[in-house]
């Protein structure tokens, strides 16, 4: 990371930008592919039939974040292998759905911008390569760089704090989870909420409706 990424007083924050369903519409058919393929994985590796494999599947997800954690713990599954076969897609971009003023908006978001995903990293560098908007972002933070210790837990976040020596209280975590920004919000950080739905919980600082309102938003967050 550049020496921007270190932020002091009066400097504009670090942006962490988480990726599915904050950056682009993973719901529409990411989501189902990947969904679909950790079924299989469970129903194979784990000799579930299939209505047992998706019953674990989201038991795990709604437990620990992440369906993975759940099957390294349990299941001593090797989290390389799982996320290598979960996460293949032959046509991504087909796939893909963004707003296509993504990247203006980035361009004129001041200061440093990180990835913060619970995807693989190679997942995650595709789909901002598929946006064509890789280049505007200084680092991919995934899941490997979490130690596979995925949001909202508090680990997730201190590994990328530590490893990138950021200060919290300038950083601003944009994301469609509450769940993870309420953890964030717990260090110190400013919190973004993109949702279209009605409630802002109060460890929200601003909810958006879609990612290209950040530009509006960002006065508020940058002092």
């Amino acid at each position: 990371m550049p020496d921007a990424s270190h932020p002091r007083p009066g400097r504009s924050p670090v942006w962490l930008f988480d990726l599915d369903n904050t950056l682009h519409n993973a719901s529409a058919h990411i989501f189902p592919h990947i969904n679909r393929s950790m079924t299989d994985y469970l129903e194979r590796h784990l000799t579930l039939d299939r209505a047992e494999a998706n019953a674990l599947r989201l038991h795990y997800w709604r437990r620990y974040g992440a369906t993975l954690t759940g099957l390294v713990r349990h299941h001593g599954t090797d989290p390389r292998h799982f996320l290598a076969e979960t996460h293949r897609f032959e046509r991504l971009h087909e796939l893909m759905v963004f707003d296509r003023g993504l990247r203006s908006l980035l361009v004129r978001l001041p200061g440093p911008k990180i990835v913060f995903s619970n995807g693989p990293s190679d997942y995650a560098e595709a789909v901002l390569q598929a946006m064509g908007v890789r280049r505007h972002f200084n680092e991919v933070f995934a899941i490997e760089q979490m130690r596979f210790e995925p949001k909202p837990g508090i680990k997730a976040f201190r590994h990328l704090i530590e490893d990138h020596r950021l200060d919290a209280r300038r950083c601003v975590l944009v994301e469609d989870s509450a769940e993870n920004l309420r953890t964030a919000k717990r260090l110190g950080m400013k919190t973004v909420l993109v949702s279209r739905g009605l409630k802002q919980p109060a460890h929200v600082d601003i909810k958006i409706a879609s990612i290209l309102d950040l530009r509006r938003a960002a006065g508020r967050l940058v002092r």
